[in-house]
């Protein structure tokens, strides 16, 4: 039997008491703490109260779990996780191997830090979209960027978990917040889809369940020069905010500056494209129209310039209509006609614009 034990997010002392009992009963008992941090005290306090050693295992040890599924094959086993433990998927993966063997497996559900993070701050569970987690390496911060981007394309909030590590041979590695924020910019300003600022209103959660938990929010310009300590941390991109929710950040949390809602001014990259090559195109045109007045042939190229003219007004129109692909298609052929006639007149309509 594979007994799946959550602790909640206050270490050993969230246990159920359904778990304790559980646990008593187990003739092996494991512990990870490669999802978040379950500390030394924590695993002492465990051994204390159940009276027994438990046996703290690395990530690859879960990963591999073939000693965890060979002894749940004949004995009561445990694997004790912080937070809920079905919500990393490592331990979801591990639950179906041992229903593929035969293994009879059951769960201890208890606090998860993400719903307990969330409630904690008094925004709206519904309103949130994807979840992210950013790690140290460059490349994570454009996944967490574009994951917060579609997010806000909708109103609504993104979670961001950050990197922990604990290899035993260093003190845990929780990623700053600051680092966070700052690899953000870093991406904003290669991206350039303007989401994200020192002017993007920001919720971090630092720690929460333990006795010196601390949320703080306020615009990333603020928040980047507060130290928020020991981790873990997460944070909280808004979205669209209801009343209710900004009169929870001002009241639960530490707030820096007033909440603001980071979505009001989004636009997808279909329509930035739209707005700023529509006026190009515009202006495209009337010089075109400029160049080629005294042309014997100006008659059929006026009616090339009118059809593109056309083709703009209806990219213009599909965006109000949100009709996204429409709208690049349609300004796509307008400057498809206008390129065919620079082509045939060997003169550049677009080289005089910025």
């Amino acid at each position: 039997m594979l007994w799946f034990v959550g602790t909640g997010i206050n270490g050993y002392r969230g246990l159920s008491i359904a778990a304790l009992d559980v646990l008593k009963k187990c003739d092996k008992i494991y512990v990870e703490r490669f999802t978040s941090a379950l500390s030394d005290s924590d695993l002492q306090g465990l051994n204390s109260l159940l009276d027994k050693e438990v046996m703290p295992v690395r990530r690859w040890f879960v990963e591999d779990g073939r000693e965890i599924l060979e002894t749940a094959e004949t004995k009561q086993v445990a694997l004790v996780t912080y937070g809920d433990p079905l919500v990393a998927t490592t331990h979801s993966e591990l639950r179906s191997r041992a229903a593929r063997k035969s293994v009879m497996t059951a769960v201890l559900h208890s606090a998860s830090g993400i719903t307990s993070l969330i409630g904690e701050t008094g925004l709206h569970a519904y309103k949130f979209g994807k979840m992210v987690t950013m790690m140290s390496e460059p490349q994570s911060a454009v996944s967490v960027y574009n994951t917060i981007f579609e997010n806000l394309l909708a109103g609504n909030h993104t979670l961001i978990l950050t990197e922990y590590r604990d290899d035993d041979t260093q003190e845990p590695f929780f990623l700053n917040p600051v680092s966070v924020l700052e690899m953000l910019l870093n991406v904003e300003r290669d991206q350039k889809h303007q989401i994200f600022s020192i002017d993007t209103f920001v919720t971090i959660a630092s720690r929460i369940g333990s006795a010196d938990q601390r949320m703080i929010s306020g615009r990333v310009g603020s928040l980047l020069q507060v130290d928020f300590g020991n981790g873990p941390h997460s944070l909280i991109v808004t979205g669209s905010l209801h009343f209710t929710e900004s009169d929870a950040l001002g009241a639960l949390t530490e707030s820096i500056d007033e909440p603001s809602d980071n979505s009001q001014n989004i636009k997808r990259i279909s329509a930035q494209m739209v707005e700023k090559y529509a006026s190009k195109a515009k202006r495209a045109v009337q010089q075109m129209r400029d160049i080629v007045r005294q042309d014997t042939n100006s008659k059929v190229m006026f009616e090339i310039l009118d059809n593109a003219e056309f083709y703009i007004a209806d990219s213009e129109r599909f965006l109000r209509q949100t009709k996204f692909e429409l709208a690049v298609l349609s300004i796509g052929y307008a400057e498809g006609l206008i390129d065919a006639l620079r082509f045939q007149k060997g003169v550049n309509p677009w080289q005089t614009q910025g």
